[in-house]
């Protein structure tokens, strides 16, 4: 869904990776699919076009577990770990009523919602979480009973209530070598019968129904399958080697959940394997598919009847079949789909049935891809699809658009010649509405593309660039700031699951090669980086990518650890960016590896200087490249590092919490500051300044968990060069969390006060003292001024800094500060609220010279009277009306106009505008009447005409009289 307001503000909004899904296709009312995903969304989808009826955005800590549909009008989502039951109304998402759930030890989440409930008919939904059977009321939530199974030493991992019976089974584990299966009185939840049974193998605490009576666990060395019969309040065991099932059997096997009746599968050495359970206990391998094959539930489709679906890639399509539980070799469907290729495997399929007009079954399938991005497939096509891995942006970059090249060709010409007739004729079918839906959609796409904000070239206000962003599922998309679309995306094979690297995470996005603008036959590049797992010392993985392609122009995959990666301000002859990359082991390894960059390096080698914070351990170090590595294998692009410094906090008083450097990018203006009564400071601008928080290791916890005595906030502004604290200030009473932003001479922070029981925020700006000589004229005149000294990090600066807080009522989820080309537009600060909304807030609300009372000369300068909170006007809000849902980020972009500044801003929806701090001071605004400035002149132009043929008359009538 993209809303526009005017041609500047863009919305975006997405649900992301779905996880549950629940299909509503009754004939009464619109077809929808409700949705519970990663990013702790539930949303209900039209079938017909994928869009979105209705969605609530949970907490960050309150993931979704199950959801289902109860009386035909309820959404029953289970989240928390099993904590919090809710119910929405299906037509409109209006929450019904909610309940807490109370349990004594974590467990498995179990939500089970009987299928024959009716609107006249209260039946209970059963609840198993933190170690508690829960029955509640599906119409106003009221838990009827409740049952503690951890006193009875079980952790269940299966609800079977048959339809129409009295009596509830639970069946799971007692420990490492027993099974449980307990009966429960379904009014009251009264223990009826517990049975257990000892397994001397052990089991690995995964287990999966076959049938009410019948589940199948794997033993502890995942080598054996375990069948387990429950009849008649006894317990039997009967054992399969997987060896004797499937052939080279080697490693271990893993159980998928899947709800299949008398059919269970496996995961084996990349391959899923179908068991089937016939007479007596006996499996039977039914069959062997690859690895990238993804297995719906079952569904019932007829009495005592069930359909599954099953995916399987065929080169660049997918294979969807439907088989019956009971009869394998019985295809009632099966469709061969094209798939793009970035869109990776497939993760998820859920699947719907419906009556055709033959009245046989037809079915329809609902496919989570390994990109994250939602389709429906039916009859053989993709109905719709949503780019919802969009949700899960981790990084963004911009790259700016090609130069418009002057000169076209003739077949260029003639091509545009036809496009202009083709779309001349569509627009006067579209005009005498003689046009097809099809035709229609293609005036629109014409229109779209001949729409000057939608051009894939530069504009005179740099307002048009590419945005590219990296998404969590390893996924790189082109988003083009002008109408928001997709340019182009690319599924990194890095990033991807493979033999090397088994759960890749990607980290960063750089800016890898920027040609000049006069180069254009070159394009830009990013660099992006990932690593193996979630460990520092994990083996990293690199990939370069054209920026305006979308080709992946280089990678490497398994490299050495990557922890820290520091862009250098050096460019090679093709204006490639020089890297340092930091290696668990305190190794810096250069890319890119080419003889020039060494040869860069050897003339810079001592102009090089990076730092490292360990926040767990409280200890801040600068490093400097020492020598080349000694290896077993020579590698002149590897060196070893050595310490400059290092600053400890003691670990019982500080923990650091947060820390915050200037943008490497940042203009700034000019140093000098010009105060009231003509006086001058200048300020202290280095991109080494780094400012760091710390807390009383006490007051870590969440807000209110510490007494006002028992916590402090501590800030420092550290030079990361010679490690010197430039200053130091303490918040008593203060605690965390900690938001700041850090530009030009000055720092803004947010914090909570504990003492006052509100949320503050303070600003500190810092001043170069040495440069205080230059304000006597007579000085500057006689040469003895120190304007062309060289500054050095090395000489102790004389700095002063000027502090104030102020109240401010939200709570910060994340702040930014707008960026210009030049630097000269005033600064404004873009808060990100716990309402997931930006607020611009204008820098000098937050200057430390603020007081009471400004004088004449003070007020002439700007300065706003003191107060104690910060104003929140209303019309501060950039996103306006609309929410950035699960707001994480805002980015800050310069436009070549210096007035104006791009702002993307991410979460699960994305936003996109541009603003002007200082109004549009160098343009005109874009509802700018040039019809009224026309008229004005050619008024002005007539009056000055009659005026002067006026003149002239009158001049005559004097000289004849």
């Amino acid at each position: 869904m993209i809303i526009f307001r005017g041609i500047k503000n863009l919305h975006q909004q997405y649900i992301g990776k779905v996880k549950h899904a629940v299909f509503h296709t009754q004939k009464a009312g619109r077809k929808r699919v409700v949705v519970s995903t990663e990013e702790n969304v539930i949303a209900s989808l039209d079938l017909r076009s994928g869009k979105i009826f209705w969605r609530h955005v949970l907490g960050a800590d309150d993931a979704v577990d199950e959801i289902d549909i109860a009386l035909g009008k309820y959404v029953i989502t289970l989240s928390s770990e099993g904590s919090i039951l809710r119910a929405w109304n299906l037509p409109d998402g209006q929450m019904v009523w909610e309940t807490f759930l109370s349990g004594s030890s974590p467990s498995k989440s179990i939500l089970f919602v009987p299928a024959n409930l009716r609107v006249d008919k209260d039946n209970p939904i059963l609840v198993y979480g933190n170690g508690c059977l829960h029955a509640v009321s599906s119409i106003d939530g009221e838990v009827v009973w409740n049952k503690e199974l951890t006193v009875e030493g079980i952790d269940v991992q299966e609800l079977i209530h048959p339809l129409g019976s009295d009596v509830i089974y639970a069946v799971g584990f007692g420990g490492l070598n027993q099974f449980d299966s307990c009966q429960l009185n379904a009014k009251n939840g009264e223990l009826l019968k517990h049975e257990k049974a000892e397994f001397p193998g052990g089991f690995s605490g995964e287990i999966s129904s076959v049938s009410s009576d019948t589940f199948v666990a794997s033993d502890a060395a995942h080598s054996i399958l375990v069948l387990i019969s429950v009849r008649d309040g006894a317990i039997n065991f009967q054992q399969t080697y997987i060896s004797d099932l499937v052939q080279d059997f080697s490693g271990t096997a893993v159980l998928l959940p899947s709800k299949l009746t008398g059919i269970f599968s496996i995961k084996i050495d990349g391959f899923v394997v179908f068991v089937k359970v016939i007479d007596e206990g006996k499996l039977e391998l039914v069959d062997k598919i690859d690895h990238g094959a993804a297995v719906s539930d079952a569904l019932p489709i007829s009495e005592g009847q069930q359909a599954f679906a099953l995916i399987q890639h065929e080169g660049n399509k997918i294979q969807l079949t439907v088989k019956t539980g009971h009869d394998w070799d019985d295809d009632l469907v099966r469709e061969g789909i094209k798939m793009d290729c970035e869109r990776g495997l497939v993760h998820k399929v859920f699947i719907n049935n419906y009556i055709r007009r033959d009245m046989s079954h037809g079915f329809r399938a609902l496919i989570v891809m390994e990109d994250h991005s939602l389709l429906l497939v039916q009859q053989g096509e993709i109905v719709w699809s949503r780019e919802d891995g969009l949700a899960s942006i981790i990084d963004v970059t911009t790259s700016e658009l090609p130069v418009e090249k002057h000169g076209v060709s003739v077949a260029k010409v003639e091509q545009n010649l036809f496009e202009w007739l083709k779309g001349h004729v569509l627009k006067i079918k579209g005009t005498l509405m003689l046009a097809s839906p099809d035709e229609v959609a293609e005036i629109q796409r014409i229109r779209l593309k001949s729409s000057e904000k939608s051009k894939m070239t530069r504009d005179h206000n740099g307002f048009r660039k590419l945005l590219i962003v990296l998404t969590r599922a390893g996924k790189l998309f082109a988003l083009h700031t002008g109408d928001g679309r997709v340019v182009w995306s690319l599924l990194l094979n890095p990033l991807r699951e493979s033999e090397e690297c088994s759960s890749p995470i990607g980290l960063k996005i750089y800016q890898w090669q920027v040609p000049h603008h006069h180069a254009l036959d070159e394009n830009p590049s990013v660099l992006v980086v990932g690593r193996c797992a979630h460990g520092l010392d994990a083996p990293g993985v690199l990939s370069v990518v054209d920026a305006y392609t979308g080709k992946e122009i280089n990678s490497l995959g398994a490299v050495h650890s990557i922890v820290q990666v520091i862009p250098l301000p050096f460019t090679d002859s093709t204006e490639q960016r020089l890297h340092l990359l930091i290696d668990a082991n305190q190794r810096a390894h250069l890319f890119p590896r080419t003889h020039e960059a060494i040869s860069i390096i050897q003339r810079e080698f001592a102009n090089i200087y990076w730092y490292s914070v360990e926040a767990d351990n409280g200890i801040i170090r600068g490093h400097v490249l020492k020598d080349n590595c000694i290896l077993e294998v020579s590698d002149e692009y590897c060196f070893n590092t050595r310490d400059l410094w290092s600053i400890v906090f003691p670990s019982e008083s500080e923990k650091i919490i947060a820390t915050v450097t200037r943008k490497s990018n940042e203009a700034v203006h000019t140093q000098a500051k010009v105060m009231a009564e003509q006086d001058v400071m200048y300020k202290y601008v280095s991109k080494n300044l780094l400012f760091v928080a710390n807390v009383l290791p006490k007051g870590i916890g969440k807000i209110g968990s510490v007494t006002p005595e028992e916590s402090w906030l501590v800030v420092y502004l550290i030079d990361t060069v010679t490690g010197r604290i430039l200053h130091r200030m303490t918040h008593h009473g203060s605690q965390g969390p900690v938001h700041a932003v850090l530009s030009e001479n000055w720092v803004v922070y947010h914090y909570f006060n504990l003492k006052a029981h509100r949320y503050e925020m303070s600003v500190i700006e810092i001043y170069d003292q040495s440069r205080a000589d230059n304000k006597d004229i007579w000085k500057l005149v006689l040469g003895k001024h120190n304007l062309t000294s060289p500054v050095s990090l090395y000489s102790r600066p004389e700095v002063i800094t000027k502090t104030q807080s102020y109240f401010f009522t939200h709570t910060v989820k994340t702040i930014a500060v707008t960026s210009t080309a030049k630097g000269i537009t005033s600064k404004q600060l873009l808060i990100g609220t716990i309402g997931d909304q930006v607020l611009a807030l204008d820098k000098r609300f937050l200057d430390p010279r603020r007081t009471v009372n400004p004088s004449q000369v003070e007020k002439e300068e700007g300065i706003i009277p003191l107060t104690d909170s910060l104003p929140i006007m209303p019309q501060s809000y950039v996103t306006h009306i609309l929410k950035v849902e699960g707001l994480r980020g805002i980015v800050t972009v310069p436009a070549k106009l210096e007035s104006t500044a791009l702002v993307f801003t991410y979460g699960v929806d994305l936003f996109f505008t541009r603003i002007a701090p200082s109004r549009t001071y160098d343009s005109l605004t874009e509802d700018f009447s040039y019809a009224l400035l026309l008229i004005t002149i050619v008024a002005l132009l007539a009056a000055i005409f009659v005026t002067w043929v006026w003149s002239e008359r009158k001049e005559l009538q004097e000289k004849w009289r």
